[in-house]
């Protein structure tokens, strides 16, 4: 294992790159790639160095990947199935933008979190992912979290090893010796797809902290949790900076991609700690938010404080190092958008998408004139210390309700399920005065934002950008493209503004109670 960090500050000279069967150009343009790789589909953006602009962004597919649920709570992807997507997305991205590829300075790669890929020597995938939604690990979690006990695994990891990656890992080794007598290495999803684009191995001081590997007391890879679960530390691949150089694309790669050989990655991060970025999250009291398939509340320390019953996490953020700590405390809610999924596929009018829905549900009153629904269905809810409980729909009158009480009631039901998380946030010492989010998924929905705000008495602050975005400026600051985070997000553009409508605060907060009790 080699910890040694490289210089961030000397991105690889373009006129090393082998620009493959790229004709030649005139374009002198200096352009940033981002990916973002989630559970429904990996997103690409290109953005414009010089201007901090946006020239394209698309995502692949254009259904959402496929889930493998062999088991109750059980969640895998193929990787294979990430890289096809991501090949996709790129070669239409660049036809789209029509640049250069030899002129693409840097790439950054965000990705979901907490995922296992165990690979051989080869960097080749052993078996399909087990994804963060998959709950077949919590045991080994729970019973590693009172074998060693709780105060050693606090205070050192920040976290219970509960549903991790470690955890995931030692599922493996007992129900698939086969599979574990050939691991190499085993991988995040992000950690993955940068071996796939530059054959080498690496991963980060984050990624190592969301894996519920990395111990905050001795600043090193957890060795007492390797050594209780009799994991190999040579599985650790090399540790690398976030910002800074994690290798360079092949001449193999960039025929499949259609880039030009030798780009640099200079930029990895999780999906939410990368969210926090691309809103220009880093300093402790800010807080960023997303509503994806799940809901994330990200709010940063700067202290390594945890929660005694690990029902919200605390993670090495991005701009986490020696000298400075910054820990990201994340809540995450399995059950939100995909809710929303479900109340359109099988609920609201057949044929009409979003839009359509938010303006059904904003026909109903505050409250859903009674009905509240509790979102957790999708495997283990970490803030109801890793339960896995069905989603629950209580209130309804057959003579008074419809489809668009339903809508609203889903709606809210979200917001209440963020508000009862970020209560435990905020006994950590994280204020939700103000929370930044993308301008897309659920804070598109006036019902859930203004929901959120009425019972937090929190101003929301919406932007135009999202995860791949902020993974392209993230190689822009570990390349040296950017001189610092602020002038890499200098033309972040705020959308719109949520205050708390006093009209409708009484009523929202009733709401809320009446739904605590279905907890």
């Amino acid at each position: 294992m080699n910890n040694n960090k490289t210089n961030a500050t000397h991105p690889h000279p373009v006129g090393e790159r082998n620009s493959g069967n790229v004709p030649p150009s005139e374009d002198t343009g200096v352009y940033l790639l981002g990916y973002d790789l989630g559970s429904s589909s990996v997103k690409a953006s290109l953005v414009d160095a010089k201007t901090c602009g946006v020239l394209a962004s698309d995502f692949y597919p254009k259904k959402e990947m496929q889930i493998k649920a062999l088991k109750t709570g059980w969640a895998e992807q193929n990787p294979e199935m990430w890289w096809e997507n991501l090949k996709m997305v790129t070669k239409h991205l660049i036809a789209e933008a029509g640049i250069s590829p030899k002129n693409i300075s840097a790439i950054g790669i965000s990705y979901q979190m907490h995922g296992l890929v165990p690979v051989d020597e080869r960097l080749n995938a052993i078996r399909d992912s087990i994804i963060w939604c998959d709950s077949r690990a919590v045991p080994y979690g729970e019973k590693a979290f009172n074998d060693i006990g709780p105060e050693k695994c606090l205070s050192h990891l920040l976290n219970s090893p509960g549903n991790f990656t470690l955890s995931k890992l030692a599922w493996v080794k007992e129900h698939e010796p086969e599979n574990y007598a050939k691991i190499k290495y085993y991988m995040l999803p992000g950690d993955y797809i940068a071996a796939r684009m530059t054959g080498k191995a690496c991963t980060t001081v984050s990624g190592l902290s969301e894996g519920i590997a990395w111990d905050f007391k001795e600043n090193a890879p957890a060795k007492f949790l390797y050594d209780y679960f009799d994991f190999d530390m040579n599985f650790i691949p090399e540790i690398v900076p976030t910002f800074g150089n994690q290798g360079y694309i092949t001449a193999e790669t960039a025929k499949e991609l259609g880039l030009a050989a030798g780009i640099p990655v200079t930029y990895r991060a999780g999906d939410q700690p990368n969210n926090a970025l691309s809103l220009n999250v880093l300093h402790p009291g800010e807080v960023a938010a997303t509503g994806g398939t799940s809901g994330v509340v990200y709010g940063v320390n700067n202290d390594a404080k945890f929660d005694s019953l690990s029902r919200v996490n605390s993670f090495a953020h991005v701009n986490h190092c020696d000298e400075t700590t910054r820990v990201g405390v994340l809540l995450c809610i399995n059950g939100t958008a995909i809710l929303n999924t479900w109340i359109k596929n099988n609920v609201a009018p057949e044929g009409i998408g979003y839009a359509e829905m938010n303006k059904l549900a904003a026909t109903i009153p505050v409250g859903s004139d009674g009905i509240s629904i509790v979102p957790f269905g999708n495997g283990a809810e970490r803030v109801l210390c890793n339960e896995a409980p069905d989603c629950s729909v209580h209130g309804i009158n057959f003579l008074r309700h419809g489809k668009a009480h339903l809508i609203r009631a889903a709606h809210e039901g979200i917001a209440f399920s963020f508000k009862y998380g970020m209560d435990l946030m905020n006994r950590m010492g994280i204020e939700t005065k103000t929370i930044r989010a993308g301008y897309a998924n659920l804070f598109l929905s006036p019902i859930f934002r203004r929901t959120l705000s009425n019972i937090t008495g929190a101003t929301i602050e919406l932007y135009n950008t999202d995860g791949s975005i902020g993974a392209a400026r993230g190689a822009g600051i570990g390349v040296g493209v950017y001189r610092n985070v602020e002038e890499a997000f200098s033309t972040l553009a705020k959308v719109t503004t949520v205050t708390p409508e006093e009209k409708e605060t009484d009523a929202s907060l009733e709401a809320y109670n009446r739904w605590l009790k279905h907890i």
